[in-house]
């Protein structure tokens, strides 16, 4: 009973992988195609856009490649998915400290929207990124 509760668990959290992915794909792909289609110009939304769509494409096929390797698992598969789960959630804080260098760097130096824009992104996919994890991390420590 308790492989396939922890089954379960793992199968939700991909699954809000996905939807956190396909939202992020779908906003990027949008704020590109309404600048593109008005004519607008906006480093700081255009290079936004470009961040949530290149994460959200990315975090998709993570995750289509981890839907594929989902398993039964004992109390040792269990212990290493806990790591890796805190490992995730690790470089997600790296994750949001790049974005925030990069808006930093790109604001004192020339105050370069395109690089603002881009790291804002990047904060943003790290901290949605960071959430699912400390919350999957936070259910696996109540079933290992």
């Amino acid at each position: 009973m308790w492989s396939d509760t922890l089954l379960a668990a793992e199968r939700s959290h991909l699954v809000r992988l996905v939807l956190w992915a396909a939202t992020s794909a779908v906003v990027g792909t949008g704020i590109i195609a309404t600048l593109t289609l008005r004519r607008m110009t906006g480093p700081i939304l255009l290079w936004f856009g470009i961040q949530s769509l290149a994460w959200g494409l990315a975090e998709l096929v993570l995750a289509a490649i981890a839907f594929q390797a989902l398993a039964m698992r004992d109390v040792s598969g269990a212990t290493r998915l806990d790591r890796l789960t805190w490992f995730m959630a690790g470089l997600d804080v790296g994750i949001v400290a790049t974005g925030v260098v990069v808006v930093a760097i790109g604001w004192m130096y020339g105050r370069r929207l395109g690089a603002v824009g881009a790291g804002l992104g990047i904060v943003v996919q790290g901290l949605g990124l960071l959430l699912m994890n400390l919350t999957f991390a936070s259910l696996l420590a109540r079933l290992v």
